[in-house]
């Protein structure tokens, strides 16, 4: 079993900025990708970012391209997302996912899941 755990939501303006944590524990060994997820209100889950746990490749969903970093820390068992210009449309509860089934980054087939964080954009 892998534990995940994600902080760093929150309400912020229209062009800045939030970086997300989640926090791993349990059998991270087995671990190959982290990935980062969101649901707005009415909407389905969608993809946003993934990164390999061990060599660090990373995926960007298009929406976030150029503004949102996925990133690592092996020590600290740790994935960051840094969200930067954010906008209105990002506005979501966003979930942090381990993957032990597969090294495949976009995919839905993630096998555990945090409680997700609330982000919350204002215009």
């Amino acid at each position: 079993q892998v534990q995940l755990v994600e902080s760093g939501g929150g309400l912020v303006q229209a062009g800045g900025s939030l970086r997300l944590s989640c926090a791993a524990s349990g059998r991270t060994s087995s671990t190959y990708v982290i990935g980062w997820f969101r649901r707005a209100p009415g909407q389905e889950r969608e993809f946003v970012a993934g990164i390999h746990w061990s060599g660090g490749t990373t995926v960007y969903a298009d929406p976030v391209k150029g503004r949102f970093t996925i990133s690592r820390d092996n020590a600290k068992n740790t994935v960051y997302l840094q969200m930067n210009s954010l906008k209105p449309e990002d506005t979501a509860v966003y979930y942090c996912a381990a993957r032990s089934s597969g090294v495949v980054i976009l995919t839905t087939r993630y096998d555990y899941w945090g409680q997700g964080t609330q982000v919350t954009v204002s215009s």
